[in-house]
Order: structure tokens, then C-alpha cells, then sequence
């Protein structure tokens, strides 16, 4: 019998909420967390809004030394890996730190550092070229500083999959314990990406939004949205097998039951037009989970609020559950949290989680003027109570990548 895994702590940095509680509240009440961009300069890049954190202090989770050797990436998986594990309850000195693990994701890793450095080298040499300049910029090192804080010895990896990176963080972390190479993961995904460099290229790549105003520029499924507003932050989950959490008498949250990934192989940034990828990768997820089409309630959606995306991501929802995509909600919660490239299946994976326990469909706020090509039920601007059983997480990345996960009530 295959073992059992579940969600038992969740850490959230982002800049609708430093916790977990704060942020779930801001999401139930539709708030929006996109404003005017002001960590640089952005007078020349046609985008000038993002969600980004303004008042994140490291300190408060690690000493001052530390967090200078770190990009924000690894500061905020660090954090929110705190968070989690305060959430989790886990003690490690009562574990064997060979059977815990660590699995967290980064889209673009250390790229501000890696901008810092280069004017550094420019202007005053190779000499002054920090020598922490390698290990702060590499994706790795959320996984690796999560480990050596913790003295977490197990299996410990990093998933660069763009924008499905956390949730293929999470899939991979969740079939790991499944198959008895750990009983605990800590999982999920850090990104920071918020830097002139970064925004200049999706810019460039006219992948984002052009409007102005924080009110409206993110409106996934709406006939207006033009483009993805970027987020930062981190999402970290503890979960855990099944067994090890009762037997400690840990809180849990929801059950994590499939996974599924596929590659469109098809073009660097546009989804297959088919979407073949996509199905698969929901029908390989719901295979994996040993549940129908019709057993699922709610999907939290990719929903980049691009003009490819959205119309794309609602075919292959139809596509897959036919008439009972009629029946089922889904919603683009980026609406509210702009996308976290490399973290957005964390954040996303707690807020379908908390949907479960609570029995609340999330919102996708700003859907004022639905795209005709986009007629499900994408919960419109204020969300709603319903109790929910089973859930999917979708992330589909630059590169063709499909992540999707499973999630369902914990009974």
C-alpha cells in the first residue's frame, strides 16, 4: 500500500502577509497585492508594477553574518522555511535527520546578486569580485542553507523548471516520501527576481503587463489583461508521511495524493496550441491520485493573465473534464499575488491547501470583462464558501514545462 502524505506546516513571505494566517486572510478578503514598482528604477521599462515586499527584515530569522552571505531568494526561503517549520511543530533533534529532506525551487536563483557583482567587477575589478558572490547566486542554495540551518542530513535537491519549479518541487518532494526515501520534505519554492535586469528582459519579451495601474494591470481571463505581473517571495511546505505525522501529533493540513509533469516540446515561451502538455499533464496527475475528472471541485490556475495562457489553460480544462468543467471552480489567485515565477506553486499549493481545510474558493479579482474564449467559473472578484474535497494546483513554465498536483481534504 503506497504511503500517505500530508501537509503539515506552511510558511509564507510575500507582500500580502509575512505569515501564513495573514496571507490566507488577505486572499479570502480579495485584496490586491500588486503596487508601483519602487526597489529601482523603472521609468524605461514599460512595466512599472509588481507585488513586491518592501518591509522584509532577515534578521528576524536569522543573524545579520548569515543573512549577508545570502541572496533575498535564499533569505526568503530561509524565512518562510521558519515559519513552516514553527507551523509543523517539527523538532529535528528528535528526528534522524537522514530521513528528512529538503526540495525547494528557484526560477532564476541569485540575479540580483549576480548584478550587484558584475558592477562590482566593472567598476573596481576582478579583485573585489565578492568570493560569497558564486553561492549566493546559485538556485541551489535555498535547499543547501535549509539544510545546514537545520543540520537536515537527507535527500536534498533543486528544481529550476521556471514557472512550474515549485510545483515540480513539491510533486518530486511528495513521490520521494511516497516511495520511502524520506518520511519528512521540506519543499516548495523562493524567488526575488524583482531587479532592473529581469524586468528589462520580460519586458523586452512582452510578456508583461503594460498597464499602469496596480488596480487592473493583473486580470487573468479578462478580454483587457495584456500581460503577467511579477511577484517575489517564497512558499515552503513541511510535509510529511502520514504515520510520522499522527505519531507525533501534528497538525495536519491537507493530503497531497498526485502529481503529474509533462513538456509541451514544443516553443521556448508560448504553450502548445493544442495543449497537449497540459492534458497530460492534469490527466497523468489524476491518474496518479487515483481519482476521476469529476471527483475534483476546484482548480487554483496557472492563470498568468497573458493572451496566450488564459484561453490555453481553459481549452485543456475542457479538454480534460468535459461537461464537468462546467461544474468545477477555477481561479487565478495571481490575480491577487501577481506570479512568483519559481515560487508561485508554493504560495499557490498553500492557498489550495487552506482552500480544503476551510472549504473557500478563492478569488480571481479584476474580472470586470470576461474574454468570451474563457467561460468557466473563475469565482469573479469575490470569493465564496463551498465545501471542497479534492483540488489541482496547475503551473506551466517557459520552457514547455507542465507541473500539476493533487490535493485533497485531509479525513
Amino acid at each position: 500500500m503506497a504511503r500517505r502524505v500530508v501537509i503539515t506546516g506552511t510558511g509564507v513571505i510575500h507582500a500580502l502577509g509575512k505569515d501564513t494566517d495573514t496571507f490566507w486572510k488577505a486572499i479570502k478578503e480579495g485584496k490586491n497585492g500588486i503596487s508601483k514598482v519602487t526597489k529601482f528604477d523603472c521609468s524605461k521599462i514599460e512595466t512599472k508594477v509588481a507585488s513586491e515586499i518592501t518591509d522584509f527584515d532577515p534578521t528576524l530569522y536569522m543573524d545579520k553574518k548569515e543573512a549577508k552571505r545570502m541572496d533575498q531568494f535564499t533569505q526568503y526561503a530561509v524565512a518562510a522555511t521558519s515559519l513552516a517549520m514553527e507551523e509543523a511543530g517539527l523538532d529535528i533533534s528528535k528526528e534522524d535527520p537522514f530521513r528528512i529532506g529538503v526540495l525547494i525551487g528557484s526560477g532564476i536563483g541569485g540575479i540580483q546578486t549576480l548584478e550587484d557583482q558584475k558592477q562590482t567587477l566593472l567598476e573596481k575589478g576582478p579583485s573585489r569580485v565578492s568570493p560569497f558572490f558564486v553561492p549566493m547566486m546559485i538556485a541551489n542554495m535555498a535547499s543547501g542553507q535549509v539544510a545546514i540551518k537545520y543540520g537536515i542530513c537527507g535527500y536534498n535537491e533543486c528544481v529550476t523548471t521556471a514557472c512550474a519549479t515549485a510545483n515540480n518541487a513539491i510533486g518530486d518532494a511528495f513521490h520521494v516520501i511516497r516511495n520511502g526515501l524520506a518520511d519528512v520534505m521540506i519543499t516548495g519554492g523562493a524567488e526575488a527576481a524583482l531587479t532592473q535586469l529581469s524586468f528589462a528582459g520580460f519586458a523586452s519579451a512582452k510578456a508583461m503587463a503594460t498597464d499602469p495601474n496596480p488596480e487592473t494591470a493583473c486580470r487573468p481571463f479578462d478580454k483587457d489583461r495584456n500581460g503577467f505581473v511579477m511577484g517575489e517571495g517564497a512558499g515552503i511546505l513541511i510535509i510529511e508521511e502520514l504515520e510520522h505525522a499522527l505519531n507525533r501529533g501534528a497538525n495536519i493540513i491537507a493530503e497531497i495524493v498526485g502529481y503529474g509533469c509533462t513538456c509541451d516540446a514544443y516553443h521556448v515561451t508560448a504553450p502548445h496550441p493544442e495543449g497537449i502538455g497540459g492534458i497530460k499533464a492534469m490527466q497523468f496527475a489524476l491518474e496518479d491520485a487515483g481519482v476521476k475528472p469529476e471527483d475534483i471541485d476546484y482548480i487554483n490556475a496557472h492563470g498568468t493573465s497573458t493572451p496566450l495562457n488564459d484561453p490555453s489553460e481553459t481549452n485543456v480544462i475542457k479538454k480534460v473534464f468535459g461537461d464537468h468543467a462546467y461544474k468545477l471552480a477555477v481561479s487565478s489567485t495571481k490575480s491577487m499575488t501577481g506570479h512568483l515565477l519559481g515560487a508561485a506553486g508554493g504560495v499557490e499549493a498553500i492557498i489550495t491547501a487552506m482552500a480544503l481545510k476551510e472549504g473557500f474558493l478563492p478569488a480571481t479579482i479584476h474580472l470586470d470583462n470576461p474574454d468570451e474564449e474563457c467561460d468557466l467559473d473563475y469565482v469573479p472578484n469575490k470569493g465564496r464558501k463551498k465545501d471542497i474535497r479534492f483540488a489541482l494546483s496547475n503551473a506551466l513554465g517557459f520552457g514547455g514545462h507542465n507541473a500539476v498536483i493533487v490535493l485533497k481534504k485531509y479525513e
